[in-house]
C-alpha cells in the first residue's frame, strides 16, 4: 500500500498505540444500533471496530478513501463496511447523519472537534458519542456543577446526556505526536430530548432556543447571571426565579445547576 503522511490542513494525528485502541472498543456502549466512526484515518481503529459489528465511516481525505478501500477491499465488498468521502459538517448541516439510531466513534480533529459534538447532540439519532478530543474541550463538556469550567457546554450536553471523561492519551500514542494531551469523552444520551412523554424539548428548535439561552447566560461569565439575562429576557421574572430556587442576586452563570437552568429557560422563554 502507498505510504500516507499526516495533512495539516486536516487535523490528522493518526492513533497507533494499541493499548489505547482497545480501551477505546472497551468503553463502548453496548447496543444494536448501527455503528458510525468519522475519520477513520489509516484504519487502525476501523480494523478493531469492525470485529465488535458492521461499520460506516465518514472521511474527507480522498487520499486516505483511496487507502482505506483498498486495506478493506473485503470488508467493502461484504457490505461490512461503508466509507463516504465527505466532509461531515457539511452532512451535519442537511440534517441527521444517518436514517436510523446510531453510536458515533471518533479521533476528532481538534480544530472541529467542538462543533462536530455540537452537531451531534442535536441530531436526533445519534444515541451516543465516544470521542477522543483535545483534554481542555473534554473538560468543558464533561466539567462538575460549581466548577469555574461548568460552562455553557457543560449545561448543554449534560441537560440531554451523561457526560465523562474516561480516560487521557498521552501526545507519543499519535504519529505525528500532538502538542496536547487527548482524552477519551463519552456521552450517552438519557432519552430522546424532542419526542415522547418525558421530552426535555417540545421540538429541535426549542433545543436551539435553549443553547441561546445559555449563550447570553454565559455572555459575560464573571458577571452575575441576572445582568447577564435581563438585556434579553425580563428582569424582575429572573429575579424571582432566583429566590425561588434559593440563590441570590450576585449568583454566577456557573453556580447554577443545570436542572436550574432548564428550568430558568422554560419560565423565561
Amino acid at each position: 500500500m502507498t505510504e500516507i503522511e499526516a495533512k495539516k490542513r486536516f487535523g490528522q494525528n493518526f492513533l497507533k498505540d494499541t493499548t489505547i485502541l482497545n480501551k477505546i472498543i472497551q468503553s463502548m456502549s453496548n447496543t444494536d444500533f448501527k455503528l458510525v466512526e468519522i475519520g477513520p484515518g489509516l484504519g487502525d481503529l476501523t480494523q478493531m471496530l469492525l470485529r465488535v459489528k458492521p461499520l460506516k465511516a465518514y472521511e474527507v481525505d480522498r487520499d486516505l478513501c483511496v487507502y482505506l478501500r483498498e486495506k478493506f477491499f473485503k470488508e467493502i465488498e461484504d457490505g461490512r463496511f461503508q466509507l463516504e468521502q465527505n466532509d461531515i459538517l457539511e452532512c451535519y448541516k442537511k440534517g441527521s447523519l444517518e436514517e436510523e439510531t446510531y453510536d458515533l466513534v471518533a479521533n476528532l480533529p481538534y480544530y472541529i472537534a467542538t462543533k462536530i459534538i455540537l452537531y451531534a447532540l442535536e441530531d436526533v439519532n445519534c444515541n451516543s458519542l465516544l470521542v477522543m478530543v483535545q483534554k481542555e474541550v473534554a473538560q468543558k463538556f464533561a466539567a462538575p456543577f460549581k466548577t469555574k469550567e461548568f460552562s455553557s457546554l457543560s449545561i448543554l450536553s449534560q441537560s440531554i446526556a451523561d457526560v465523562e471523561l474516561l480516560f487521557d492519551v498521552p501526545s507519543d500514542s499519535f504519529e505525528p505526536a500532538p502538542k496536547v494531551t487527548s482524552s477519551i469523552l463519552k456521552i450517552v444520551k438519557k432519552r430522546d430530548f424532542t419526542q415522547g412523554e418525558n421530552a426535555l424539548f417540545e421540538t429541535v428548535q426549542d433545543f436551539y432556543g435553549f443553547k441561546k439561552y445559555l449563550k447570553i447566560s454565559y455572555s459575560s461569565p464573571r458577571k452575575t447571571w441576572v445582568k447577564n439575562i435581563s438585556g434579553i429576557f425580563d428582569k424582575e421574572l429572573a429575579k424571582k426565579l432566583l429566590l425561588d430556587s434559593s440563590l441570590t442576586m450576585t449568583t454566577r452563570p456557573h453556580e447554577i445547576s443545570v436542572a436550574n437552568h432548564l428550568n430558568f429557560y422554560k419560565k423565561l422563554r
